[in-house]
């Protein structure tokens, strides 16, 4: 039986993004649906959540409005929808800085974050460089960066450096350095608190967008394809994605691209009143499902 109940959940979307941003190589060939999501983990005392979206106000929704999101819902009503309340949010792994993954930490009154330290310090510095370094920081907000500091002074913030196992019970940190950002990390839940555990789900960030870009186009002759965008190295982003294929013992389909659309097809998912997905991976011992 699984530690943990896990669900990823969609709060808005870019309905038409490039699809060369989510496999790279895939240049004018269209446009794809992008969900924009995070992951709700519930169980052993904890609810924790893998990034926390964005807050749609200030510059956070310039950046948004920038690319195209739509249909934005704040956290209540989308945590609603699996039973949890944002202040019963206790922890936070936070993947990397861009806005729709850091953006939204005020409406998580109770939680403590967990950051990369390198990830805050590199945007620190990045933000200082020349105007002509700007595409840099495209999906960056300073404000976030701020809100991060405050975390810190409130007592709330866990600087992170490097891969930190059992963070919380069986869910282990791995630092993905110099990749999508320069501090990204992945999260591994492995779900009956088992070293080496066979019942992992593996989170990946934006290391990766698709199954694409773990498996390729053709089922006969597999190979890694990296994502579309990074400011550090595709090579490194390979070499991360297979470090996330060897946690999961080869089960491509535990690790987790938050922004596919594909995940509907994948595991149990209903669509909302409010038309946003719900991807239900694992339920804990006594938990009910909340796709059926």
């Amino acid at each position: 039986m699984s530690d943990y109940s896990i669900w990823v959940l969609e709060y808005g979307a870019v309905p038409n993004a490039p699809k060369g941003v989510t496999v790279h190589g895939t240049f004018n060939q269209g446009t794809v649906k992008l969900p924009y999501c995070y992951v709700v983990i519930k169980g052993r005392g904890h609810v924790a959540m893998v990034d926390v979206g964005y807050n749609n106000k200030d510059y956070g929704k310039v950046i948004a409005d920038n690319y195209g999101v739509q249909n934005w819902h704040a956290p209540a009503p989308v945590l609603a929808e699996v039973g949890v309340k944002p202040e019963q949010v206790t922890e936070a792994f936070i993947t990397h800085a861009h806005f729709d993954h850091m953006g939204n930490t005020d409406d998580f009154p109770k939680a403590t974050f967990y950051v990369q330290e390198r990830e805050i310090s590199k945007w620190i510095w990045s933000l200082s460089l020349n105007r002509k370094f700007r595409w840099l920081n495209a999906a960056t907000d300073p404000g976030d960066i701020m809100r991060v500091v405050d975390l810190a002074r409130q007592g709330r913030l866990v600087s992170v450096q490097g891969d930190r196992p059992d963070a919380i019970p069986g869910i282990d940190l791995h630092e993905a350095f110099d990749t999508h950002t320069w501090g990204s990390m992945f999260v591994n839940v492995r779900n009956d608190g088992k070293a080496g555990s066979e019942d992992c789900w593996v989170f990946a960030g934006d290391l990766i967008y698709s199954y694409a870009n773990l498996e390729g186009f053709e089922p006969n002759d597999p190979q890694y394809i990296p994502i579309g965008l990074a400011t550090g190295s595709q090579t490194n982003v390979m070499l991360k994605i297979e470090e996330m294929i060897k946690l999961a013992h080869g089960q491509v389909k535990r690790v987790i691209p938050i922004h596919d659309e594909a995940l509907k097809d994948m595991f149990p998912s209903r669509i909302t009143a409010k038309g946003l997905r719900i991807t239900e991976l694992a339920l804990a011992k006594g938990d009910t499902s909340r796709v059926h």
